[in-house]
């Protein structure tokens, strides 16, 4: 790994709010487009898709796609506001399901759609945002849209499987943790900077490396989320920490500290993941720190942060990739900042 240092680029960090005001304008024609499609559902479940397309998420991926398609004129393409609200439905749907798994009744300061309605309706509410968003995807000029969003959601879905299946796994091991965090998380993040310079008409070779950064962005990305369970506080996260030890989920902090201990406490993290023992949480998160493992972690982070930035380098002339540069060091300064 690079030895990265930890501190933000001053110059790109003071770039960082002139950039989200120049992205507000296409974030609102995205929630308007989104607000119309309500409409396009059944009556019957009307209210229910408008609850689930609350306007409170990030809309990262949506970011990523305006930000992949931006041109020099920062002009709104309403075939990328489509794509957008493509992705985010797509994304949407994944939350709703992801909600019942976990067993959720609080997402973004409310109750999920599982716990407002019931676990039941949620799974064929997400089922009918994943079919919509397909619906969407075919109404573009060329089949390299749908073609491309259902290989996706095939992914994640497959992603959250694989997720879901290992729950409780104490010997997962780090090539299969990448491996789901690409399918689940990064894959969105790949199609959404793929697709948005596609739509845009970028020659081949930048829309190859478009989809390249924002894979490598997503992977860091969910590391940082992962990183957040154990290493933030939980004023900041607005959750408890220490939940994936508690749940047997293994990350990468766990993997690597599972690897390092001593065989008795290594098997004792070992029982602890399989739900064998009762999860001595505060335990654990001490470990982790006495071991270094949060700055190994740390920089793994950097590094594919780095690898994103790299596939990009060569195209720095157009504001689009300048543009995707400077929003990767919101995660950078996000990480530095733990």
């Amino acid at each position: 790994m690079q030895n990265t240092p930890h501190t933000p680029s001053p110059e790109t960090s003071k770039q960082l709010p002139e950039l989200f005001q120049l992205l507000q304008p296409h974030l609102k024609a995205l929630d308007a487009f989104l607000e119309t499609q309500i409409s396009e559902f059944e009556p019957e479940i009307r209210d229910h898709v408008a609850y689930s397309m609350d306007t409170g998420g990030k809309r990262i991926r949506p970011s990523l796609i305006f930000f992949s398609g931006w041109n020099s004129e920062g002009e709104i393409d309403p075939n990328l506001v489509k794509l957008a609200a493509v992705v985010e439905t797509v994304h949407l749907a994944t939350l709703v399901h992801d909600d019942i798994m976990d067993e959720a009744d609080i997402r973004r300061n409310r109750a999920t759609v599982a716990k407002k309605y019931n676990n039941a309706t949620a799974v064929l509410l997400g089922d009918a945002l994943f079919s919509h968003a397909v619906y969407l995807a075919t109404q573009f000029p060329t089949t390299e849209v749908c073609r491309d969003i259902a290989i996706s959601m095939r992914q994640v879905c497959t992603g959250e499987i694989m997720q879901t299946m290992q729950r409780g796994d104490p010997n997962l091991d780090m090539e299969t943790y990448f491996r789901v965090i690409d399918l689940k998380t990064a894959e969105l993040f790949r199609v959404a900077c793929h697709l948005g310079a596609r739509l845009a008409g970028f020659e081949d070779d930048y829309v190859k490396a478009a989809g390249a950064f924002g894979r490598h962005l997503g992977i860091a990305y969910q590391i940082y989320d992962d990183m957040t369970d154990l290493f933030s506080s939980e004023e900041k996260i607005g959750k408890t920490l220490g939940t994936d030890i508690a749940t047997g989920k293994p990350t990468m902090p766990l993997i690597l500290m599972r690897d390092r201990l001593p065989e008795n406490e290594a098997k004792a993290l070992r029982d602890t993941l399989a739900g064998n023992i009762e999860a001595d949480v505060p335990y654990w998160l001490e470990k982790l720190r006495e071991m270094g493992i949060f700055e190994e972690v740390r920089q793994a982070i950097f590094d594919e942060i780095h690898k994103g930035r790299n596939a990009i380098r060569p195209f720095q002339n157009n504001p689009s990739a300048a543009h995707l540069h400077t929003i990767s060091e919101l995660l950078w300064n996000q990480v530095a900042a733990l």
